[in-house]
């Protein structure tokens, strides 16, 4: 154990806490606080985590077996969990949840076969945006979310190419015309940047996992070929 160990094992302490913040009243009974404003602030302090976990490591010489393991299961764990809430919050549709979530035990699954045939799957550029993307959508939503529900009807965001027509976007729009923004119009607006950052969070996911596919079938014949041509 090492202090970037630590403090990814304190990202996923923070897990269950933010979820108890914004499906429960803990946060307004006991504290006076605004649970969405306290679960967007415990959610961005675990993502920066994420960054300075592995710097600190780097930096210090600690990068180790527990904190290669630990590490992807923080992420895994505080994402799925901000984007449950939002399913449970009626923020985020639960289709595009169980794409992403599903991509994430599916990419696990074949990077355990590749290891048993010796292939090292490194990260994407595509899952760095998609994760990105993700966690935007979650702050948006919640911010969004953070004074009521968005006044904007669940129907136009679904299907993007209709979107403009929900009232409540074409009066945000109109007002943004007139620089007379008022706060539901902020509201619409945190909503459109998260429902269309889930929207680019699910597209990425799918791109990626089958960049990982290709990448993975196409080492298995590599390797089977390097193999064929000792044996001759």
């Amino acid at each position: 154990m090492n202090l970037p160990n630590y403090i990814t094992l304190g990202r996923i302490v923070v897990v269950p806490l933010l979820v108890v913040v914004l499906l429960t009243p803990v946060a307004e009974r006991w504290f006076g606080l605004n649970a969405y404003a306290l679960g967007i602030v415990m959610f961005l302090i675990a993502a920066l985590t994420d960054i300075v976990d592995g710097q600190l490591a780097r930096r210090r010489n600690q990068v180790s077996t527990l904190g290669k393991f630990l590490d992807p299961i923080a992420d895994k764990l505080l994402i799925s969990a901000a984007l449950i809430v939002l399913v449970e919050k009626h923020l985020a549709p639960s289709w595009s949840v169980v794409v992403i979530l599903g991509r994430e035990f599916i990419i696990t699954g074949l990077r355990s076969v590749a290891a048993t045939e010796g292939i090292i799957m490194p990260a994407q550029g595509m899952g760095k945006l998609k994760m990105w993307a993700q966690c935007i959508a979650v702050v948006a939503l919640l911010v969004a979310a953070a004074n009521g529900p968005p006044p904007v009807s669940n129907f136009g965001l679904d299907y993007p190419a209709f979107f403009w027509q929900v009232a409540e976007v074409q009066t945000a729009f109109s007002d943004l015309a007139k620089m007379t923004i008022t706060s539901n119009d902020w509201k619409v607006f945190g909503y459109l940047v998260g429902r269309g950052a889930l929207w680019v969070a699910v597209i990425t996911a799918v791109w990626s996992m089958y960049g990982y596919f290709s990448f993975f079938f196409t080492e298995s014949r590599r390797l089977r070929h390097a193999s064929a041509d000792k044996t001759e």
